[in-house]
């Protein structure tokens, strides 16, 4: 694993990488399809962004 990134700058890329993997997610599900397993996996994909603000947010620079 990767030493925790501090620098803002790194951390908002960070998070709109991870925010465009989960659109990418979301625009490739096809409703007819989808499962519970597969909302229950975006859920899970939210709760991993949120957290990550919240950790970001408390970093001192």
């Amino acid at each position: 694993m990767g030493s925790p990134i501090q620098d803002k700058n790194q951390q908002v890329t960070f998070l709109k990488h991870r925010l465009n993997m989960f659109m990418d997610v979301l625009d490739a599900i096809d409703p007819e399809d989808t499962e519970l397993e597969d909302i229950d996996r975006l859920i899970e994909m939210i709760d991993e962004l949120e957290s990550k603000c919240k950790e970001f947010n408390n970093r001192e620079e």
